[in-house]
């Protein structure tokens, strides 16, 4: 084995599976929560999503559910949704003012 090795020379790849590593989200978090999280974070050196991350990987390896961890959801959380017509936005569904001509 040589002491040491010339790596100038090789070429760097992405790695051809980072993409299946992990899924974009988007969630809405209270902001006490995020700042929670970006406190921890900025503590252990770490991006807060991958902070994130980890409690919600612990949670899934422990089979930690809301019940099981003494909290209660709230009732609402699993009833159903409104059809997604009544959840349209006012501006989708008022027409557009229309420009005077000069």
């Amino acid at each position: 084995m040589k002491a040491q090795y010339d790596l100038s020379k090789m070429k760097s790849r992405r790695n051809p599976y980072a993409a299946k590593l992990k899924k974009s989200v988007t969630m809405r978090l209270s902001e006490d929560v995020v700042v929670y999280f970006k406190g921890m974070a900025a503590e252990a050196g770490v991006p807060y999503q991958s902070l994130i991350n980890l409690y919600l990987r612990d949670c899934l390896a422990t089979g930690r559910t809301s019940t099981s961890s003494g909290h209660r959801l709230p009732d609402n959380v699993n009833q159903p949704r409104a059809p997604s017509a009544a959840r349209v936005s006012p501006a989708v569904v008022m027409p557009r003012p229309r420009r005077v001509a000069r």
